[in-house]
């Protein structure tokens, strides 16, 4: 087996031979059935066309040569019958193979959702989205083709000329030798174009991929690009993706039409000199031209399997290319995987334990080093620092998004890492700061917190993050559709469904990544309420800006260049006059503690 591995990225196939065996063992064997009804379909086919060749000697002979009228209709008849089965089994192979081909296509399709969903969060951080589901769309077909060109190739093409040899061979020996003479040539310049195609056709996936994903990406942007005026910037950077594309499109074009000329040349060259020796035997041999226009009728007949045949290398490189590039990612490796003999977390009483923690992107700068606090249980911990300490890598070591290259994250004294990634997420509830909604209504993007709640406790927790009034003013309440992202929602309206999702989960573990960030005032102060109300009994860990936040935590942790340089509650903090949280306080503007000022009706909380 001739593997080739290259750093960060999954072991590629690199032959046509394995990746076509590849297939046939992942995929072939699922629809051993419906390729057989293909098969035998493309017999009948096959065999109808050779025999179509085959009475063409009867057909000039008799209605010709020896005008014997009882044997015409009888031939008559036959040639009918043999097109109306030919046309029967082409329609069933027709059928069976597109069938065949839609199922492989949503066989890999749902593959590769469940295979991206359990990758970890690293591989999506150094991967554009974009450019992912352009890969996706592109190369889904590629086992597909390599399935079908396989199976038709070998069924149809192969056997139909071999038929229609049997024929030529039987008819005119002496005419077939020569034809076979036309073979070699055309094989070994296939083969030259084949290995020429195979580097164009990944470079052009890779730039339409690139095209794709710039366009996506600016349709997702556009509201940016508007308000910086990129249009001409990203007009010109796409267009030079586009230009390049169309390149490199044009000269997989060139390479393998190149096919074309030299088929038609040969068999051109070929089939005219056949045509002028049959017909000097004819002429000149006093000989019954029947079994000459068999043999060419057959000769004409095989010119389109033959050609087909040709180029299949060709075409089977073209989705190989497809294929191979499908299989890197579900070769990659997921990551993260579960230790062999995890349990299932079982949370009792929530108090979470960061000891000694260290963690870096991709083998760079630590961003967090040697962190170590307690989370007592039942209460809300807030961390808060400034841009760039660490908060959010924090928050999201703890459901293990990323696992940590140094320290434990302990829950209720338990190692998270020894335990099931599914058993720990479910005991965890999370609000991103940048709330995302998913394709569907409102109700259902509320429902993904807890798939099996009942209408009424949605609507229960749409109270409680102060949701459901606005819901029931939608359109269609709770049933009512959302666009790309809920943008048919404004901000804050988007966060409460956010809020809501978590509520809805009942986890006794709640990771707020400053859910209150894109809310107004009156909301925040609403949503503050009905936070407070779901935190009962749970514990919490907060990344806290506003003062308001920071106020009701029971315990502050603030992290600074990765490390914890302060701990405590607000009380404590601010009577210092020195270190980082005084100073965040100062640059607040604010260092009172909750009661001792009120903020003007209208005017803007203040955060650290």
């Amino acid at each position: 087996m001739k593997f080739r591995v290259r750093r960060n990225r999954p072991v590629e196939l690199e032959t046509l031979r394995e990746i076509i065996a590849r297939i046939m063992r992942e995929t072939g064997r699922n629809y051993v059935r419906q390729y057989t009804i293909a098969i035998i379909s493309m017999l009948v086919v096959a065999a109808t066309t050779a025999f179509t060749a085959w009475i063409i000697e009867d057909v000039v002979n008799e209605a010709f040569a020896n005008k014997n009228a009882d044997v015409v209709w009888m031939i008559c008849i036959a040639v009918l019958l043999a097109f109306l089965v030919r046309g029967a089994a082409a329609y069933v192979q027709s059928v069976t193979l597109a069938a065949v081909g839609n199922s492989i296509v949503a066989h890999y399709q749902q593959r590769l959702i469940d295979h991206l969903v359990s990758l970890n969060m690293t591989w999506f951080s150094t991967t554009r989205s974009a450019q992912i589901a352009a890969q996706i769309a592109q190369n889904v077909g590629g086992v597909r083709d390599v399935m079908n060109l396989t199976v038709t190739s070998l069924a149809r093409d192969l056997i139909t000329l071999f038929g229609l040899i049997i024929v030529m061979v039987i008819k005119e020996p002496v005419l077939s030798m020569m034809s076979v003479l036309i073979a070699p040539p055309v094989v070994l310049s296939l083969r030259y174009i084949a290995k020429r195609l195979r580097g164009a056709t990944r470079q052009a996936v890779e730039l339409n991929t690139r095209v794709l994903g710039a366009m996506q990406e600016s349709v997702q942007g556009i509201a940016i690009v508007k308000a910086f005026t990129m249009e001409e910037q990203i007009s010109a950077r796409t267009g030079q993706l586009i230009r390049a594309a169309e390149e490199r499109n044009n000269r997989i074009a060139r390479l393998s039409e190149r096919t074309s000329p030299l088929t038609e040349s040969i068999a051109g060259i070929a089939i005219s000199g056949v045509i002028a020796y049959a017909s000097f035997q004819t002429i000149y041999g006093d000989e019954l031209p029947g079994a000459t226009f068999a043999f060419i009728t057959a000769l004409l007949l095989a010119y389109d399997p033959a050609r087909r045949l040709a180029r299949l290398q060709v075409n089977l490189e073209r989705a190989a290319v497809n294929a191979r590039m499908l299989y890197e990612i579900l070769d990659t490796e997921p990551g993260q995987a579960d230790p062999p003999g995890a349990a299932d977390l079982e949370v009792e009483a929530g108090g979470i334990e960061f000891d000694n923690v260290s963690f870096a992107y991709h083998d760079g700068e630590k961003v967090l080093d040697g962190v170590s606090f307690t989370v007592e249980p039942g209460r809300m911990t807030a961390v808060v620092g400034p841009s760039g300490a660490g908060k959010s890598t924090l928050i999201n070591l703890l459901p293990r998004f990323y696992d940590a290259q140094e320290g434990r994250i302990l829950i209720d004294g338990t190692d998270i890492t020894s335990v099931t990634k599914q058993s720990l997420r479910k005991n965890i509830a999370y609000v991103s700061q940048q709330p995302y909604l998913f394709e569907g209504t409102i109700r259902d993007n509320i429902r993904y917190g807890r798939p099996e709640v009942t209408d009424a406790e949605i609507e229960e927790v749409a109270r409680l993050a102060q949701a459901h009034d606005f819901i029931l003013a939608q359109p269609n309440g709770y049933d009512t559709p959302l666009g790309e992202n809920g943008a048919n929602l404004s901000g804050g309206q988007r966060q409460r469904l956010s809020i809501a999702r978590a509520l809805v989960r009942d986890a006794p573990i709640l990771l707020l990544d400053e859910a209150t960030s894109s809310l107004d005032n009156e909301s925040e102060a609403l949503v503050q309420q009905a936070l407070e109300t779901a935190m009962e009994g749970r514990t919490v860990l907060v990344i806290a800006h506003r003062l308001s936040t920071i106020y009701r935590s029971h315990m502050i942790v603030v992290i600074e260049n990765g490390k914890v340089v302060q701990t405590g509650t607000h009380e404590e903090l601010a009577a210092r006059d020195e270190g980082v949280y005084a100073r965040l306080q100062k640059l607040a503007g604010d260092n009172a503690v909750p009661g001792e000022t009120e903020r003007e009706p209208g005017a803007p909380e203040k955060t650290l």
